[in-house]
């Protein structure tokens, strides 16, 4: 199977001016070898495409893959995560991953909120500023969380995210519509243990591989799981395999939200504890980063004994039986392990 591979390469974007900021979430030059080895050893034959731009040239040229494989980013606008998939509907291109409509729900936390609460999920109350009078008209109780809404990679989060009181909301507000260029997300602070989850599959094939504990390192410099501790997670972040009942009911309403949001062949979703022990939804990462010691997805797979080539496996298996393409054993679905079927996961529901 021929696999088109598409990304965003973070020094290319460098090179042409672009800050360490603005290409945050996009890839490495290791993160597309160590993909692209995944792929080899998988036994599939790769063709590195780059980015979206590069691929809409070779579709239109008339080029077909039997699969593309794309984690691109894209540069700007609150659907950019949607363009890749988008341009492949449009050529009848088969693609792994999320529909245009998902990528673009997900990547606006506000959007995204909605559609999870519908489901019966939970998630912090939260209010959307999109200028610093807004912040006046907030009716939620201190201490707040503000990120941006359509960022990732811990983007605009750091210890001056939390706010407790009208003044420091309205400045942090400020900061972050100047800073993004988008509105500012205010939720209530949720005090409890921080875990992420990792999805394999699709619709009812969907299944949890694994839920990890996010502790930052007392000795870090902000406590907050923020764009600077996950550049240095190596040294700031602690991540730990669980599965007690708080860790196993993250996991069911993870299943719940992915489910909801209409995710496919693979995702990572962000949830945070209130003072009950109750997980609530923070976000969803459907193409999140798949470096295999740097990025959470990776993480939670190695550690939950799935391994990297597992996982890449695992994408290429999900959008294989979902589309229908001819199957390939190397790619045969991963379902042991699940804990979103375990009985207490459906018992603390």
């Amino acid at each position: 199977m021929r696999i088109g591979f598409v990304y965003d390469l973070r020094d290319e974007y460098l090179s042409l001016g672009y800050s360490e900021l603005e290409v945050a979430e996009f890839d490495s030059t290791s993160t597309i070898e160590e993909i692209e080895a995944a792929f080899v050893r998988l036994g599939y034959t790769v063709d590195r495409v780059g980015r979206g731009q590069e691929l809409a040239r070779r579709l239109a040229a008339g080029e077909r893959y039997a699969l593309v494989f794309s984690i691109a980013e894209g540069l700007a606008g609150r659907s950019r995560e949607a363009q890749v998939p988008a341009l492949c509907e449009l050529f009848g291109q088969p693609y792994a991953f999320s529909d245009p409509l998902t990528m673009a729900a997900t990547l606006d936390k506000v959007v995204a909120k909605q559609i999870v609460i519908g489901s019966g999920v939970p998630t912090a109350t939260f209010a959307q500023l999109r200028s610093a009078s807004d912040a006046d008209h907030v009716a939620l109780a201190f201490p707040l969380f503000v990120k941006p809404v359509a960022e990732g990679t811990g983007k605009g989060c750091d210890v001056a995210s939390i706010v407790r009181n009208k003044d420091e909301l309205r400045q942090s507000a400020v900061r972050l519509i100047e800073r993004f260029q988008q509105p500012a997300l205010a939720e209530s602070y949720l005090p409890g243990r921080e875990f992420t989850v990792g999805i394999l599959g699709a619709g009812e094939s969907a299944c949890v591989i694994g839920v990890a504990e996010i502790t930052v390192r007392e000795d870090a410099d902000d406590p907050v799981y923020s764009y600077q501790n996950k550049e240095t997670c190596e040294e700031t972040v602690i991540y730990t395999l669980v599965d007690d009942a708080e860790a196993r009911r993250a996991a069911f309403t993870a299943l719940q939200a992915y489910r909801a949001l209409d995710c496919r062949d693979a995702a990572r979703l962000d949830f945070k504890s209130d003072a009950n022990g109750v997980p609530h939804f923070l976000e969803v990462n459907p193409i999140a980063g798949l470096h295999p010691t740097h990025s959470d997805l990776p993480i939670i797979a190695e550690l939950a004994g799935l391994g990297y080539d597992g996982l890449i496996a695992g994408i290429i298996a999900s959008a294989v039986e979902r589309l229908g393409l001819p199957v390939d054993v190397k790619a045969a679905p991963v379902r042991s392990g699940c804990s979103c079927c375990a009985p207490q996961a459906r018992e603390v529901a």
